[in-house]
């Protein structure tokens, strides 16, 4: 099990992408036609064999577009976590009475998304690949559009809550692991990939706070986010989101 693909949600999508695109050299290797089943345009860009989303509202009364009001603009969304047994895993879920608001039903691709009000935080998805290292989100070419120049791959995903015990109990039981208090924050390990709980920092609510991805030069990346204007009192932020150096 671990963190494969993080999503953010934008009132304007094409200017996150590029912020993301310069500051880490990477490219979009897919825009989804599905996701417009949502009310969404999207594109995917590959970091490693793990993946970043941008998601935008192309409709009104969508559930992103009533998050975006919420949490008072651009943020993180869903956190996407692979897992090993899809079945077992659904049966999870539901011997704890946790909703799901959506399946796909693609043998090779399997999903559900969970009701953010059962878990907090972010919209959840656990999702089955066959292959495992198949991702069918990314499009069929995503491989040759992989560039690790700069950046590696994602490792973890930050999330604030008024009541961050609380919601580590609500992941613990979606994902049947359980977390610890690290330095960081209360922190659910999933191989090389972790999802940390902390308090609100910002008064935004609930939600994707900080993105942690391996870069191979931190300090180059630094200079070239204050280049480009991404710097918020001296951490990256794009997209209503932080970006933590590993």
């Amino acid at each position: 099990m671990r963190v494969r693909q993080l999503v953010l949600v934008a009132n304007e999508r094409d200017p996150i992408v590029t912020n993301l695109e310069e500051l880490f050299n990477i490219q979009v290797s897919f825009y989804d036609p599905g996701i417009k089943f949502f009310g969404l345009e999207n594109a995917v860009l590959p970091v490693g064999d793990t993946f970043l989303e941008v998601v935008s509202p192309i409709e009104d009364k969508t559930t992103a577009g009533r998050y975006l009001e919420r949490r008072g603009g651009n943020g993180g969304y869903m956190v996407i976590i692979q897992v090993e047994d899809f079945l077992e895993t659904k049966k999870r879920v539901e011997d704890n009475n946790m909703r799901v608001v959506y399946e796909s039903e693609d043998p090779k691709a399997r999903a559900i998304h969970l009701h953010p009000k059962d878990v907090g935080g972010a919209i959840l998805s656990l999702d089955y690949m066959d292959p495992a290292d198949s991702w069918k989100w990314a499009g069929d070419d995503w491989e040759s559009k992989i560039n690790t120049d700069v950046v590696e791959e994602l490792i973890g995903v930050f999330i604030q809550s008024e009541n961050p015990d609380n919601m580590l109990l609500k992941w613990e039981t979606a994902l049947g692991i359980k977390g610890s208090q690290e330095p960081e924050g209360l922190t659910i390990n999933l191989g090389t990939t972790r999802v940390v709980f902390i308090k609100d920092q910002d008064g935004r609510g609930d939600g994707p706070s900080a993105f942690e991805v391996k870069v191979k030069d931190p300090a180059s990346v630094m200079a070239k986010a204050e280049e480009l204007g991404l710097l918020d009192q001296g951490e990256i932020s794009i997209g209503g989101v932080k970006f933590l150096l590993n």
